[in-house]
């Protein structure tokens, strides 16, 4: 069967953007159905300014991942069927992707949280910021560690293994000629 990896990721990207959709849908219209129907104590300009404020974080990661995630096919004129032309990057990857579903998903917190508990939930938010100073400054802090040696460290000081050590003691490295 050709293609298979990129037909079974163009599947699993179609559905969970499907899912990402119909789970920010449901979050906004509960936010909108909360604040501006029920508690309607607080005026509507101090509920929303904040709410679209810091919500958008999360519809541009969401409208992100549409336009990277999103499965292209294309129709060959003479065809009933589609052609998977392009199955999108994987939305499921480490790194940025990975900290861009954190964002979403605590964007989505704050969200529900806010609905239900008004705005002063929103101050859950700087949180995101603050994990992004902790990422930042422990991938510097293991890359700092990891390029230890390098920039004029003393070379003499690095740790030997277990297998150097007694190599050490036996007189070196012998080499066997056969």
């Amino acid at each position: 069967m050709a293609q298979k990896a990129a037909k079974q990721l163009a599947a699993r990207n179609a559905q969970l953007l499907k899912r990402t959709h119909l789970i920010a849908l449901s979050l906004h219209g509960f936010f909108l159905l909360l604040r501006l129907v029920l508690f309607r104590s607080q005026s509507t300009r101090s509920t929303l300014t904040p709410y679209l404020l810091l919500s958008a974080p999360a519809l541009l990661v969401e409208f992100w991942f549409e336009r990277i995630g999103r499965p292209k096919y294309v129709t060959r004129p003479g065809s009933s069927t589609a052609e998977l032309k392009n199955s999108g990057e994987d939305l499921e990857a480490k790194g940025l992707t990975e900290y861009l579903w954190d964002v979403l998903y605590w964007t989505w917190g704050c969200i529900a949280v806010a609905a239900v508990f008004g705005n002063r939930a929103w101050w859950l938010w700087i949180v995101i910021p603050l994990y992004s100073v902790w990422l930042a400054y422990t991938t510097f802090g293991g890359m700092k560690q990891g390029l230890g040696g390098l920039g004029g460290a003393d070379t003499g000081a690095q740790a030997t293994s277990n297998r150097q050590k007694k190599m050490e003691k036996r007189g070196g490295q012998r080499v066997q000629y056969r």
